[in-house]
């Protein structure tokens, strides 16, 4: 599922887990107008598959998040099909002709909303039970039926008292209430009642503003992937729907492909191999918090220390900040007033705290802890600070949205003729640390939006500057005209995984006024005189949380050596090769290797599979041969069998290939 993002003045950290966001729009109206539909690879309660969630119990990706379809709550929202290209359209038609099945399967039906999604469609439903398999194959056959008679799709134009009579005789409430928003917007606005559109084809018509392809003959191979739990208008406080999801495409080999990745992108689901090859868990007594195994907390660190020794090569000066921090902070930040929600709050000595859902408001008194001179600067700061938000239970998902996670965070403080040097440096700092992975960033580059604070001659060169940093970088973007922040430009971090899945990562925002204002950030210039820095919100992991179980999803678990938590097992083929195994292994500890030896009583086959199930990048076979040799002929999890090399140059070799972090 797509995040439920809230932008603040922490402009990196915000991104990746979405709690905070804050916009113009959010100052002007403050009402919590969605919650997250609960998701279920079948329909159960909500508070049955949070309490597994929590328990640990592993689950498979759901349709909702491999289809990216956010809750919809407003009635623009509602009435928005999502039908942007031709082969959206043709997903919102096969939703018609789905609602058009369903009806007939089940008479009364109630309809919700039926938009397209990214690689699908879906449509909620009040029906009077969950659907079965069974019934998702009867659907299937009826829409094959309405496609085969090639219904032509009719666009109807009424007004809007006789939709409301047509929908209302028809007993489809949800549709009445939708036009009922529609009238009470129009009455707040002074504005006559809108016009409205149906479209019909065959025996079927909805409300519905389009578009469609020409007629049903048009919808090419589909394919009804599931049914879950959905709430309408994806708020908890309403009754709980039927969604039924599915996908279509132009042709059957797109189709087929999609259902292939479909499938893969459930075998790499993190969740599942966390628990496969140990490395986290989850459980009650900390709902929506990682417990990290041993495994896990060496991937962990290693990301870390890589960071860290990016960062000092850069400058950066290391902070730490408290976790618990008083009220008065946020209502200073925004805050309190705006999401209170999402803080969990703590009340000691009759007065009010909060465990700190981001970084950038404390950074500011270490900022002020003594006078700044333009000398200073670059004034680097980085934290990786353990941040906490309260997410709603139906919005969790592994790792990709926690309650607690830990952030590379930083807060960059430049004065105005530093800004292109640095942003050109931060893209510089993305690039390298993506490249340990394999990974390849794109970048977007959103500027002033029309309503904005600020010096516009300030956002004029902010924005001329960011982009001569891109060109002396040498690196291609997309400009995203009048989506910054109303306080900041912002850069966006993309990435594609191995399933050529699109993930935003990190986000690099200029914040030219909010944190030196509301914090009153000055140093003092060449004269003398106080001036404002600007100062750079940028994490390029963000949540390690939600960076490792990419990687995971990403390798399918089989991480480069250099990420790897076990880099090599040694395998003794009899318990007489124990001894000389742990010395094996002692060898290539010295060099910094992470090295298990497998010294259970389990066949030398089962104990090869067992590494490999693992997905261990080095295997150790170790018999008398090579111990009297002082040789090991390492077997990689691929099955290929490397030469023999003597245990110093071994060590030596896998050394400096973990050095080199290398995908």
């Amino acid at each position: 599922m797509e995040p439920r993002e809230i932008d603040d003045i922490d402009l990196s950290s915000c991104r990746d887990e979405g709690s905070f966001r804050f916009s113009e729009a959010d100052v002007a109206d403050t009402d919590d107008k969605a919650a997250v539909a609960e998701k279920a690879a079948e329909p159960v309660a909500a508070a049955e598959r949070l309490a597994a969630v929590e328990a640990g119990v592993p689950e498979e990706a759901t349709d909702a998040e491999l289809l990216a379809a956010p809750e919809r709550g407003s009635v623009d929202e509602l009435l928005d099909a999502g039908a942007h290209d031709e082969l959206d359209a043709m997903r919102h038609s096969t939703a018609h002709v789905m609602a058009e099945a369903v009806l007939d399967l089940f008479p009364g039906a109630k309809l919700g909303i039926g938009p397209a999604v990214a690689d699908g469609f879906y449509y909620d439903f009040d029906l009077p039970r969950a659907p079965t398999s069974e019934d998702l194959e009867a659907i299937e056959a009826r829409m094959r039926e309405s496609i085969a008679a090639d219904h032509r799709f009719e666009r109807k134009e009424v007004s809007f008292d006789d939709a409301r009579a047509v929908v209302e005789g028809a007993g489809q409430s949800y549709k009445v209430e939708i036009l009922d928003d529609l009238a009470a917007r129009a009455k707040a606005a002074g504005e006559p009642l809108p016009q409205v559109t149906f479209y019909e084809h065959g025996p079927f018509s909805d409300l519905c503003r389009g578009p469609h392809v020409a007629s049903t003959g048009k919808i090419g191979p589909f394919k009804l992937l599931s049914a879950a739990a959905a709430y309408w208008r994806g708020d908890e406080k309403r009754p709980m729907l039927q969604r039924i999801y599915g996908t279509v495409w132009k042709t059957e080999e797109e189709l087929k492909d999609f259902l292939w990745r479909r499938e893969e992108a459930r075998k790499r689901d993190h969740r599942r191999l966390g628990v496969q090859l140990d490395l986290f868990s989850f459980h009650d007594v900390s709902p929506a918090m990682a417990f990290w195994h041993p495994k896990g907390q060496r991937i962990w660190r290693t990301l870390e220390t890589a960071m860290r020794e990016l960062q000092a090569r850069r400058g950066y000066e290391e902070i730490s900040t408290p976790i618990v921090v008083s009220e008065r902070l946020w209502r200073q930040s925004g805050h309190w007033d705006l999401y209170r929600e999402n803080l969990f709050i703590i009340e000691a000595d009759k007065q009010l705290f909060s465990l700190k859902p981001m970084n950038c408001p404390e950074s500011t008194f270490i900022y002020r802890s003594k006078r700044r001179s333009y000398r200073d600067f670059p004034l680097r700061f980085s934290e990786f600070g353990r941040l906490h938000r309260y997410e709603r239970s139906g919005s969790l998902s592994g790792l990709t949205r926690v309650r607690q996670f830990i952030q590379d965070d930083a807060h960059i403080y430049v004065r105005q003729d530093q800004l292109m040097d640095e942003i050109q440096a931060l893209l510089g700092e993305v690039h390298e640390a993506y490249g340990w992975f394999g990974l390849k960033p794109r970048f977007s580059f959103a500027t002033k939006p029309d309503k904005a604070i600020g010096d516009p001659a300030l956002w004029e060169r902010a924005e001329r500057l960011t982009m001569e940093a891109f060109a002396a970088a040498d690196i291609s973007y997309q400009l995203k005209p009048k989506d910054g922040t109303f306080y900041a430009p912002k850069i966006d971090i993309y990435i594609d995984d191995a399933l050529g899945r699109e993930w935003q990562m990190a986000t690099i925002q200029i914040d030219l006024t909010m944190l030196a204002e509301r914090f009153d950030l000055t140093y003092d210039d060449e004269n003398g005189k106080a001036v404002r820095p600007v100062a750079i919100h940028r994490a390029i992991y963000g949540s390690l949380e939600r960076f490792i179980g990419i990687l995971i999803e990403h390798f399918a678990g089989a991480f480069p050596l250099w990420v790897a938590p076990v880099q090599a097992v040694v395998i003794p083929i009899a318990d007489r090769h124990i001894p000389p195994a742990q010395e094996l292994a002692g060898v290539l500890r010295a060099k910094g290797l992470r090295v298990e030896v497998d010294g259970s009583d389990s066949r030398m086959q089962n104990k090869i599979r067992l590494a490999q199930e693992q997905k261990v990048p080095y295997m150790l076979v170790l018999g008398d041969r090579e111990i009297e040799g002082r040789t090991a002929a390492p077997r990689t999890r691929a099955g290929e069998q490397q030469p023999p090399e003597g245990w110093e140059a071994l060590a030596d070799r896998l050394a400096a290939e973990a050095a080199a972090r290398g995908a």
